[in-house]
């Protein structure tokens, strides 16, 4: 069976048709719109274009928020415009198919343990750098999802105390601080402070810029660098994995910050020197591992609904 995996993340939906064996077929974007109507009609939209030209069977949300616990209901999304909405049954009653949500980091975790980095691994936890961030744990081979289906929510842990406003509502998030948003801004900060009056560049701009040397840019992703390492050090003592994998967008210029948040992570561990590290390594699938998962999961769905007795 053929299925379609969608990947709603706070800047763009993208939609991909995915064989069994995680390989992506075709694949289409649109902006992510800033209404409930809008946001659906898009998702919508998006998965009808591939469907029409595929024979699939079942969809998959990778969502970017609180999934609840039989992943039907989108809970809370801080870059999303769904707030308690039944949007796998919405979904499912305007294209005709199967449709099951994820935890966009959950469905990355479960491509990279099934086809990916982390095949095989015991406890693997995932981290997805893209506008925020979003965090993954597989514990032997199952998707760990807490009591009530949220977590494990690392993009929201507070590190800075009053620290940047997040659109989750607090303060001081990590994700403020590591991610594709985050290197924006402090990017935008030193120029400032520079006294260089040019316009705000994007994180990929930034991320562009430091790999042609530019010294402004390269002191921004820095700064990512050592966030990241900080919150590597936070996962490591309280998960222990054997890996941790980075997935989402900004993990495509890993090369530029990967190396330093290594050294930063096995600085800030605690007992450092005294026992074995976890692996940090770029996701085999990129920035398109929650597609892959989703759909993953989306055929999963479709079977055992299928074998269910009338």
């Amino acid at each position: 069976m053929l299925t379609i995996g969608v990947d709603v993340g706070g800047t763009s939906a993208r939609a991909a048709v995915v064989d069994p064996g995680g390989r992506i077929l075709d694949t289409r974007r649109v902006p992510t719109p800033g209404a409930v109507e809008a946001l659906n009609a898009a998702v919508t939209g998006t998965v009808r274009a591939l469907a029409e030209r595929y024979p699939v069977g079942a969809v998959g949300l990778a969502v970017a928020g609180f999934v609840s616990e039989d992943r039907r209901v989108v809970r809370f999304a801080p870059h999303l415009a769904w707030r308690q909405v039944a949007v796998a049954d919405e979904l499912a009653a305007r294209l005709g198919l199967p449709v099951v949500l994820e935890h966009d980091a959950n469905a990355a975790a479960v491509a990279e343990h099934r086809f990916g980095t982390a095949r095989g691994e015991r406890v693997a936890a995932l981290v997805a750098i893209g506008t925020g961030i979003g965090g993954a744990l597989v514990l032997d081979g199952e998707v760990f999802r807490g009591a009530h289906g949220v977590a494990p929510e690392l993009g929201h842990l507070r590190v800075v105390p009053g620290g940047r406003p997040c659109p989750c509502g607090g303060s001081g998030c990590w994700e403020r601080y590591c991610s594709g948003t985050a290197l924006a801004r402090t990017d935008t900060e030193l120029r400032a402070a520079a006294g260089q009056q040019a316009g705000e560049r994007t994180g990929v701009e930034v991320a562009a810029a430091a790999a042609d040397g530019d010294e402004v840019a390269l002191r921004a992703v820095d700064d990512l660098a050592y966030w990241l390492g900080e919150g590597l050090a936070l996962i490591a003592d309280v998960y222990d994995p054997g890996v941790v994998v980075l997935a989402g967008g900004v993990s495509e210029s890993a090369e530029l910050f990967l190396p330093r948040a290594r050294e930063h992570f096995a600085a800030s561990i605690t007992g450092t020197g005294h026992r074995p590290l976890a692996e940090v390594r770029p996701a085999h699938f990129g920035d398109t591992a929650a597609l892959v998962g989703a759909a993953a999961l989306a055929r999963e769905h479709a079977a055992a609904n299928t074998s269910r007795p009338a």
